[in-house]
């Protein structure tokens, strides 16, 4: 369903006509269906942890790899990555989307997906999660969604900085307080179960 929003039907204006003059998406410099098999999980992934809603999440997914399809004409390699492009638009589809919602909080992760761990290993891995997303939530939007990008989008500083219209700097001062906090959040997740 996704490759449908994303090919247009070659009889289409919009596939005989280039983009804003430009080329058509063969001589743009990089290969769209690479980037959306090697991003498509991550892209979900990281809207899904932040949306905490499987709809919602696969609904600003085929928005993301829609607009970055339809820019691939106005591409500049020098202003960053595609996929770089990919979790700014990604970023801003799931803001739009948190936006709509009034800002509701983030569910916790329904029991059934627990329930489904049938091994030490299994359970000990769904308890490692629980406290990660526990902890996510109780850190700010701005800090959750930094922790998001930066490690499901697997953006550089450098990317990051430029999806949030900051400095490389303060990305990375910011992600390093992130992180901090993360981790002490962890600890209490940690410590209150136990």
């Amino acid at each position: 369903m996704v490759m449908r929003l994303l090919r247009p039907d070659p009889q289409s204006r919009e596939a005989r006509t280039p983009p804003h003059g430009g080329s058509s998406g063969a001589d743009v410099g990089y290969d769209f269906d690479a980037i959306f098999r090697s991003c498509v999980r991550d892209v979900h992934a990281y809207a899904f942890a932040l949306l905490r809603d499987r709809a919602a999440a696969e609904d600003v997914t085929a928005v993301a790899f829609e607009r970055l399809f339809r820019a691939r004409g106005r591409l500049d390699a020098g202003r960053g990555s595609p996929r770089g492009l990919l979790f700014t638009i990604a970023r801003n589809a799931a803001l739009d989307e948190l936006r709509r919602r009034a800002r509701r909080p983030v569910a916790d992760a329904p029991a059934a997906e627990r329930a489904d761990a049938r091994s030490q290993d299994e359970l000990e891995q769904v308890e490692r999660r629980d406290y990660v997303a526990g902890a996510l939530a109780a850190l700010s939007p701005r800090e959750r969604e930094l922790v998001l990008l930066k490690f499901h989008g697997q953006l550089s500083n450098a990317e990051l900085a430029r999806a949030l219209g900051i400095s490389e700097t303060n990305a990375a001062t910011r992600l390093h307080r992130a992180l901090t906090r993360l981790r002490t959040a962890c600890v209490a997740e940690r410590e209150q179960v136990a």
